[in-house]
């Protein structure tokens, strides 16, 4: 087996986040649950975006997210997801290789566009997202770059993908490619409605041993077993991948690595603005610190102050050089 050249290639929806302020009255007016995530079509995200206040465009996706958060920590990061042939597919090639990111997949000519989240936040923080997937949905499993994956100690896959057929067959593939590397493959379930759709597929995977880390929240991590106790859902998951990690919002974290249990806290903060991304940096900070060969509780506490960090303003990408915060807490 080669040593890897990277530490983390993910593959996930390539999406440019269009993030504005709103009262509940506002997100009442629009029909989905507040706190929540809904799919929509093109037409429907148009109309959405002419009645949103200003916004800001960011460059999006969970897996991107992570993988953005990871190469801001030291970490050498490869990424796979399809955009258009559109400004806001340049707008998001450029973003993700300007934060140092390998980022090679083709643009697709015509129609979708490019994918957008349109994020409204409460001023309790709380965030609402509408996204209209478009050309996300159609990577195909030729777009893959099978020397890229083999390259990669960790192989990272997003739930949100695993939707449409085109990405789920493209994942599928990456996984055969990654295990026959000899690397580590890990997965995000993502939202508790993608697993409430393909929970068949999820148990699947961990009960094939296909996937070597995990990463839920709490309510995902219910949701996957059908279960209301939190620790016999953690002990049920756990018996059946290497690496679980579950956040717990406020309560922190706890993570259960070849059935050792460790639990860390929430970091403090001032105030939260916008908890998008949340979850998508606290993989950043826990990966990047098992690359680099840290022990599972600083690992999570990476997790942590990342998460932390990107909570503290609006968008899903970090603001403050996170290198140097985690040096600053950690050494």
């Amino acid at each position: 087996m080669t040593e890897p050249t990277l530490d983390i290639v993910a593959i996930g929806n390539a999406i440019v986040d269009v993030i504005a302020q709103a009262d509940d009255d506002f997100i009442t007016s629009t029909g989905v649950t507040k706190g929540s995530m809904r799919l929509m079509d093109e037409p429907t995200s148009d109309h959405l975006y002419s009645r949103m206040g200003p916004g800001r465009e960011i460059s999006g996706g969970s897996a991107a997210n992570t993988v953005a958060g990871m190469a801001m920590m030291g970490a050498r990061c490869g990424f796979i997801g399809q955009v258009a042939d559109d400004q806001l597919g340049e707008v998001f090639a450029h973003d993700i290789r300007a934060n140092g990111v390998t980022f090679n997949t083709p643009a697709r000519a015509g129609q979708p566009s490019t994918a957008r989240c349109l994020i409204l936040v409460t001023p309790d923080a709380q965030r609402t997202m509408n996204t209209f997937l478009g050309a996300s949905q159609y990577l195909p499993e030729a777009a893959l770059d099978r020397d890229l994956i083999a390259s990669a100690s960790i192989l990272y896959l997003e739930g949100y993908l695993w939707d449409p057929e085109e990405p789920r067959a493209a994942m599928k593939a990456a996984i055969e490619i990654a295990h026959q590397a000899g690397r580590k493959v890990a997965f995000t379930l993502s939202d508790a409605f993608c697993i409430s759709r393909h929970r068949a597929d999820f148990v699947k995977l961990l009960d094939s041993k296909a996937v070597d880390i995990l990463f839920a929240n709490e309510v995902e991590l219910l949701s996957l077993t059908e279960l209301e106790d939190f620790d016999v859902a953690l002990d049920q998951v756990a018996a059946k991948v290497p690496t679980l990690v579950v956040t717990r919002s406020e309560h922190g974290a706890v993570a259960v690595q070849d059935g050792r249990r460790v639990a860390v806290g929430a970091e403090p903060i001032e105030r939260i603005v916008d908890t998008t991304g949340a979850g998508d940096l606290f993989a950043a900070g826990f990966m990047t610190g098992q690359v680099q060969g840290r022990s599972l509780e600083d690992s999570l506490r990476m997790g942590a102050i990342a998460a932390a960090e990107v909570i503290s303003h609006y968008g899903a990408r970090p603001e403050a050089q996170l290198d140097e915060l985690i040096r600053s807490r950690l050494g």
